[in-house]
């Protein structure tokens, strides 16, 4: 009797212990699986910071906290695409447009430095032959949606002034303050854009301040070139305001990015580095400051070339990048561009450009000052029939004007949020 109680015991301990394992196997299942994706992610991102940061001849510490690398002209990440893996770099364009005041001498020199300088010069430069990237850093790719949209600006946040529909007009979210020149070719622009540290209310939002060139239509084959400045805490990790490029050829879907995160844009200047943080700033009522882009498609090798100020040549955009832009370009646009995340079911206070309207003018408003085009002939001209567009003139405005000494112009922006924008 006794044997066989023990041996029925054995036999509910031996159950008991298989199923506690059991349950013990798919927790740690369970753990492993929740650790998978983790462990992928991190390894995705390791891969991604590897690509993009490339070994550096020299190291600079801004005092942002930005590090830039001085890393060799022939090993940047342009030269990751398939297409320009035996690509001769153009050290300069063939041509500049004409009725540009241009010394020749400071392309070669690449010395002098530029009235708007950026923080990381107060620590060093780099050598010739290298170029400055800035160094992305691990919390700079956890920020984006995913690491394959890190750098990337969101599908249709285009302005597109055409458009007559005003639930087109706001579905992306992004508002805008600009104006416009269409209904011809292009084959550049260029302009003087003061400088400012608006005010962002949500970490997931930007203000910035650029221009446009544009190709195609509005829908999925849109092709832009951008460049300006920009506050974007999502991308860089902090408020300070910053110098930017960007492209796509499909629309911001699946090609192009902000600056070097991507193969692309080549450049070619050891001074100036993009996505790093400008100095000095306007002041509301004090001194103003102001930055000069000019892009501009090179008549002999088709690339589209862009220019900092009266000094620097920085790089360019190879054609092949683009489809319609390998053409020319059929709308210009210049002005503002916030996210308006809604927060709270009200409308952002994240400011445009200075933060104040246009009608408060020089020293208080942003401005864009002697807007101009590239012609066929390549050669910078006024622009003709300069249109205007805002979603919301409540929130954000634009006024055009005319001058001997400013050409033509216009003051843009506003403070967002406010009794007359709810």
């Amino acid at each position: 009797m006794a044997a066989r109680v023990s041996a029925r015991h054995v036999m509910v301990w031996l159950l008991v212990a298989v199923a506690a394992a059991a349950t013990c196997f798919s927790c740690a299942g369970a753990g492993s699986v929740r650790r998978a994706p983790a462990t992928r992610q991190r390894l995705e991102v390791q891969r991604h910071l590897k690509r993009l940061n490339k070994q550096a001849v020299k190291s600079i510490k801004s005092p942002d906290g930005d590090i830039i690398d001085c890393v060799h002209i022939s090993h940047q990440p342009a030269f990751d695409h398939p297409f320009l893996k035996n690509h001769t770099i153009q050290m300069r364009p063939a041509f500049h447009p004409e009725g540009l005041l241009f010394d020749e001498s400071k392309v070669a020199s690449q010395k002098k430095t530029p009235s708007m300088a950026q923080l990381w010069h107060q620590n060093g430069r780099c050598p010739e032959g290298t170029i400055p990237i800035r160094r992305t850093k691990r919390d700079d790719v956890l920020r984006a949606s995913s690491v394959k949209r890190y750098g990337k600006k969101k599908h249709r946040s285009i302005p597109n002034p055409l458009s007559i529909d005003p639930d087109l007009l706001n579905e992306s979210g992004h508002q805008h303050a600009i104006a416009y020149v269409e209904g011809d070719t292009y084959y550049g622009a260029k302009a003087t854009i003061n400088v400012w540290e608006p005010r962002i209310q949500q970490s997931n939002e930007f203000s910035l301040s650029q221009l446009w060139i544009l190709g195609g239509s509005f829908g999925e084959d849109l092709n832009s070139i951008e460049a300006g400045w920009q506050v974007s805490p999502d991308l860089y990790g902090d408020n300070n305001t910053r110098l930017f490029t960007y492209w796509t050829s499909d629309s911001y879907q699946a090609t192009g990015c902000y600056n070097l995160l991507c193969s692309g844009f080549i450049q070619i200047n050891s001074e100036i580095a993009m996505g790093a943080a400008i100095y000095p700033l306007s002041r509301y009522g004090g001194s103003q400051y102001d930055i000069s882009i000019l892009v501009w498609k090179d008549p002999k090798e088709g690339h589209w070339w862009m220019q900092f100020g009266n000094d620097y040549v920085l790089g360019y955009w190879p054609s092949f990048l683009f489809s319609y832009l390998a053409d020319s370009a059929s709308m210009v646009e210049w002005g503002g561009e916030v996210v308006n995340s809604e927060p709270d079911g009200e409308h952002t206070s994240t400011a445009m450009g200075s933060g104040h309207f246009p009608e408060e003018g020089f020293g208080r408003s942003s401005y864009f000052r002697n807007i101009q085009i590239v012609d066929e002939s390549n050669n910078l001209k006024a622009p003709r029939g300069v249109g205007t567009f805002t979603e919301q003139s409540n929130c954000y405005d634009v006024q055009t004007g005319n001058s001997n000494h400013w050409g033509h112009f216009f003051y843009y922006g506003g403070p967002g949020r406010s009794s007359n924008c709810p």
